[in-house]
């Protein structure tokens, strides 16, 4: 699963590095077999930010670095929502954290599993929620939902601050590590994407997967 994310964020343009980070030595072995670049981190991080974090740190990473944060469970990722992660970094020197989201329908929007983001006119968040946001008080909102989708680009700088803060209560609440940012007053930029991907959270995404990667082989 590893190796098909990794070709896909090979693919980014604007990607001067790609690499896996780990502490399972299964993972590692495999990585070296598959000529996959890795690091080892520790197996104590309380989150997985904080083994990017790790990962940065043991790369030699500048301050001013874009460290993106890919999960190792998006086999169907399309390189191009990377670059559209990241593009705002190139545009704009204030971008210090940046996420993506696209339109959800209704029906999607009521199950906490699927993250919401609502945004202020710049395209910063205002907040994460596992609960509709915005909530519609006189008639059904149709078209304004945007789902979240867990891909991250940081600055180091805000990284390192991040793994350095404690818990923050709406994090605890929601159990959404970026609410920890918008907390500590650390804007978050969202990108929409016309893009989806779909994660490997339980055994019956696999057929899923595998029905995606044959349609984009």
């Amino acid at each position: 699963m590893f190796w098909h994310v990794y070709q896909r964020a090979c693919s980014c343009p604007e990607f001067d590095k790609v690499v896996l980070a780990t502490d399972d030595e299964r993972i590692a072995s495999m990585a070296r077999e598959l000529n996959v670049e890795y690091v080892m981190t520790r197996k104590d991080h309380p989150s997985g930010t904080d083994r990017v974090y790790e990962a940065a740190c043991l790369l030699g990473a500048g301050e001013d670095a874009v460290i993106v944060n890919i999960q190792g469970d998006e086999p169907a990722l399309n390189p191009i929502m990377l670059t559209e992660l990241v593009t705002p970094f190139l545009t704009d020197g204030n971008v210090q954290v940046a996420t993506l989201a696209h339109t959800i329908s209704t029906e999607e929007a009521q199950s906490p599993n699927k993250v919401k983001v609502v945004q202020a006119v710049n395209g910063d968040a205002l907040y994460f929620s596992r609960s509709p946001i915005p909530f519609s008080r006189d008639e059904e909102l149709t078209d304004g939902y945007l789902g979240h989708i867990g891909l991250y680009a940081f600055r180091f700088g805000v990284l390192k601050q991040f793994t350095e803060w404690d818990q923050s209560r709406l994090e605890r609440i929601e159990r959404l590590e970026q609410l920890r940012l918008l907390e500590n007053n650390v804007p978050i930029r969202v990108v929409c994407t016309e893009h989806k991907t779909h994660g490997v959270d339980r055994p019956e995404d696999i057929d899923v997967i595998l029905k995606l990667l044959r349609e984009n082989a």
